[in-house]
């Protein structure tokens, strides 16, 4: 049996900030394989919806209390987004100067982090990533003022929605949050060079699917080695975790041979990272 403890040192916890956004570019297949980094994050507002109460009465007494499907949608507010971020705030671009505004709104990944604090480590203590899927803006006014003596920065904000994503043994979710002070830290570390990349990978954004598989199982780390070549003929090695792809498209192992001049690029499988600064991609000359 033990007593009660409330506020003891180290358990006065909470939340604050926002930063290390990152926009996601869709590929038209559910997936999320492009990242760029969103600079100027000041908010963001969580407001889930729904999960309504829904009484039925029979025999003069409440005999069923049904509940409405949970949504999850809020508001961005930034000083700047990324000129990535135009196609999904219904933004035609003709040219690079140029905007035309009522197009269609396409969906897109967002990710971004939260700070948690303590009472004896400050915001050091850890962080959230919160990872949202299917994430549509609507459009909202923009205030223009003169500049006077006490000028500010325009902020810009948009509600948005989302359509929830597959999640493994539970229902679909546009939300995954991980908690840094409650995971395996070599795990959020692999998963952090999904998400933001590094000199080695392009950052993405992994499925639930692959999230939740990271952490139940772990993940390895692997090298990729470079395909050998002889002229116009490129071997691609068979290695465990490790992908090979020639202009997008992924290659078997085995001897491929180039028509032009090729890059081929190496990206890890799901459950694999590669070491941080290893090289992978490698470019071929073809000769005529």
């Amino acid at each position: 049996m033990s007593k009660l403890v409330w506020d003891a040192v180290g358990t006065r916890t909470y939340e604050t900030g926002v930063d290390h956004g990152v926009l996601f570019l869709p590929d038209g297949t559910g997936n999320y394989p492009t990242g760029v980094a969103w600079s100027g994050l000041t908010t963001v507002t969580e407001s889930p919806s729904g999960a309504e109460s829904n009484k039925q009465y029979a025999d003069n007494m409440a005999y069923l209390d049904l509940y409405s499907a949970e949504l999850f949608g809020g508001t961005i507010e930034a000083f700047t987004t990324p000129p990535e971020f135009d196609q999904f705030d219904g933004l035609g671009k003709p040219t690079p100067g140029i905007s035309v505004g009522q197009q269609p709104r396409k969906p897109f990944g967002f990710c971004y982090r939260t700070l948690i604090g303590n009472d004896t480590q400050d915001t050091d203590y850890g962080y959230k990533l919160h990872l949202v899927y299917g994430v549509k803006v609507s459009p909202t006014e923009r205030a223009y003022g003169t500049v006077n003596d006490s000028p500010e920065a325009l902020p810009f904000s948009w509600t948005f929605s989302t359509t929830a994503v597959p999640v493994p043994g539970l229902k679909p979710s546009a939300l995954i949050v991980v908690d840094s002070t409650k995971e395996d830290p070599a795990i959020m570390a692999a998963l952090e060079q999904i998400l933001y990349g590094d000199t080695a990978v392009d950052p993405r954004m992994p499925l639930p699917a692959e999230i939740i598989t990271m952490f139940q199982s772990g993940v390895d780390v692997v090298t990729p080695t470079r395909p050998t070549n002889v002229g116009n003929v490129v071997t691609i090695p068979a290695i465990t975790g490790v992908e090979y792809r020639i202009n997008g498209e992924a290659v078997p192992a085995g001897a491929v041979t180039i028509e032009e001049n090729t890059l081929v690029v190496a990206v890890p499988t799901a459950g694999y990272v590669f070491t941080l600064g290893v090289d992978n991609d490698w470019f071929y000359t073809y000769t005529p």
